[in-house]
């Protein structure tokens, strides 16, 4: 049993963890007539410089030439990640993209017993009252080179053909989202409405929906990190179901995607029955 055990962690720590994989997704979210775009979400990669084989599989993703890339946070887990961060991005800056923070982009991870996830989530675990990570130089590397800071605010933008609202938050798992910045109904006028944010939170999808947002993206959850064949997450480590903690599916009259990201903790680098990911979604009319 124990042989198995540990036959098991090596499993979710060395191979399973770096063992990446792209999603496809077709979501119809377009009016009929409409040409489809093709949106590359990222997520949570809690990046350390030496993760050598997760940036070069990152940058591999230029090759997909997507019409829009946005990274929903949690990009970074050391305070000299950046550089390696925008190498990874460097194939996709040239695109148009855009950005949220996670907490992790703020405070660097600490060691503790990631079981307690299993009874609660860890929002109310940070302690660290001033940032300990470089979150003002990740945000101006993208920001140089195009990419739109969306926390706490809205924007429009061009997509392929596609004249585009979004309205962004920044992370509800530490009280940073201001939803009535950019709270209102979404602009009519826009081929499409897209909201952002880090962690799916119930309250905060509610009111994007509500507002006339049709596909919201984000992250946070890592797909339940560890999961059980045939069963699933065992914890969202956020307010969203279980049934939700990963891949598209609907809140209220809006699509949700939501990552399991392409990281882990540098205290719990491990995965297990849900592979590190990002996601491909081909935006393509409705029938």
């Amino acid at each position: 049993m124990l042989g198995l055990g540990l036959a098991g962690l090596g499993y979710a720590s060395v191979v399973e963890r770096n063992w990446f994989r792209l999603r496809r997704f077709d979501v119809p979210v377009l009016e009929r007539g409409q040409r489809p775009v093709r949106i590359l979400h990222l997520s949570d990669l809690h990046l350390t410089p030496g993760r050598k084989k997760l940036i070069n599989w990152v940058r591999s993703l230029g090759s997909l030439e997507p019409d829009l890339v946005v990274n929903t946070g949690d990009s970074i887990a050391h305070p000299e990640a950046v550089p390696a961060l925008l190498h990874a991005l460097e194939p996709l800056l040239a695109r148009p993209g855009m950005f949220v923070y996670g907490s992790n982009d703020l405070y660097a991870p600490k060691p503790k017993n990631p079981a307690r996830y299993l009874w609660r989530t860890s929002k109310k675990d940070r302690r660290q009252h001033v940032p300990s990570l470089p979150w003002e130089e990740l945000g101006a590397g993208m920001t140089a080179e195009g990419w739109l800071d969306m926390n706490n605010t809205t924007a429009r933008i061009k997509i392929g053909d596609l004249d585009v609202a979004v309205a962004g938050i920044h992370d509800s798992h530490i009280d940073r989202d201001r939803y009535d910045l950019v709270a209102g109904p979404a602009p009519a006028d826009a081929d499409l409405r897209l909201g952002v944010m880090h962690s799916p939170e119930p309250r905060n999808m509610t009111r994007f929906a509500a507002d006339g947002y049709q596909l919201l993206l984000a992250g946070h959850t890592h797909g339940g990190q560890l999961c059980i064949p045939f069963y699933g997450a065992l914890v969202t480590n956020c307010g969203i179901d279980r049934a939700r903690v990963k891949g598209l599916n609907r809140h209220d009259d809006a699509w949700l995607h939501v990552s399991a990201g392409l990281g882990t903790s540098p205290y719990a680098p491990v995965r297990f029955a849900c592979f590190p990911e990002a996601s491909l979604l081909t935006l393509v009319p409705r029938r």
